[in-house]
């Protein structure tokens, strides 16, 4: 699976929409939106706040 699909699989398991991921994390909806179609991959700072929020490895995100 890519970043995007376990992305969005993380997001939708907590039942939250992309607004919501956006507003938890403290990152614009264009942004959450971009990692979810695949058009930009978040940087290592944007990864880390996503494993937290998650509460998964930063590793099982990118799935290394």
């Amino acid at each position: 699976m890519e970043f995007k699909d376990t992305l969005k699989y993380l997001r939708t398991e907590k039942g939250l929409t992309q607004k919501e991921l956006a507003d938890a994390v403290h990152f614009s909806l264009s942004t959450i939106n971009k990692w979810e179609n695949g058009k930009k991959l978040p940087g290592y700072e944007a990864l880390r706040i996503l494993a937290k929020f998650f509460e998964v490895d930063g590793n099982e995100i990118l799935n290394l």
